[in-house]
């Protein structure tokens, strides 16, 4: 056993697994910064570099605005702690580990962020990603989750969310909220602020009342595939959330 253990310390304060908590860290901070948290709930996890099966994720209890790298927890694909000195909550389990497991995604945030969230209270279930230039980003990367069955206490549910969100980077859970994915903590988190916009504006031009006037599907095409050419702005965008916070 102390073998493992020390295992499990060695994978924890090796450098590139502490660049990631740091980046984890850093990604909550910014959440809260941004008005992405809510109290102690919701959570943000990534797989570690040493081992595809073990993850990292914020620990239970705590203000995202007040996470530092040393109170990220180290847990496994199904969901055990493996290291850190503070516990995790279930609902964290269950959702993270099958998202990682089965969807095979590094990076997974997880908010109920309130104007992405609202979206997932309406008939259409999520963005309109023919709308904003911001929601084009997100052209044929959503999918939408239509069922709601509670909080996700089980194995079953976070499995069944994980295949609902069938490879897509960004999922809209009904009644919930959403789930971003990517393949960096940078990359992720400038896609969640930016669904955060969009759908801000979204929201925003409906309460006008005003018709909408959404764009061609091959617009909102190129419009993504131009951004994603672009990714240097995400890093860009995280690095000055490092210098900010």
């Amino acid at each position: 056993m102390d073998t493992v253990q020390n295992q499990y310390e060695a994978v924890y304060h090796a450098p590139e697994t502490n660049a990631l908590r740091d980046d984890l860290a850093l990604a909550l901070r910014a959440a809260a910064f941004h008005d992405f948290s809510e109290g102690v709930c919701n959570h943000f996890s990534a797989e570690v570099p040493a081992c595809s099966d073990w993850f990292l994720l914020n620990p239970r209890g705590f203000q995202w605005s007040e996470i530092q790298a040393e109170d990220i927890v180290m847990v496994d694909a199904q969901g055990n702690k493996l290291w850190g000195k503070h516990e995790i909550e279930p609902t964290a389990l269950f959702i993270h580990a099958a998202v990682h497991r089965i969807a095979r995604k590094k990076c997974v945030l997880h908010t109920h962020m309130p104007y992405a969230t609202a979206l997932t209270l309406t008939e259409n279930g999520g963005l309109d990603p023919l709308l904003s230039q911001n929601a084009m980003r997100f052209y044929n990367r959503i999918a939408i989750d239509r069922t709601y069955n509670g909080l996700a206490l089980d194995h079953a549910e976070g499995e069944r969310i994980a295949h609902a969100m069938n490879g897509a980077d960004v999922a809209f859970l009904a009644n919930h909220g959403p789930i971003v994915c990517g393949e960096s903590v940078a990359y992720a988190y400038d896609d969640l602020y930016y669904l955060e916009r969009a759908a801000r504006v979204e929201v925003l031009a409906h309460s006008s009342g005003l018709p909408l006037t959404p764009v061609d599907e091959h617009k909102a095409a190129v419009a993504a595939e131009q951004i994603q050419q672009e990714r240097l702005q995400s890093t860009l965008f995280f690095e000055s959330l490092r210098r900010l916070l």
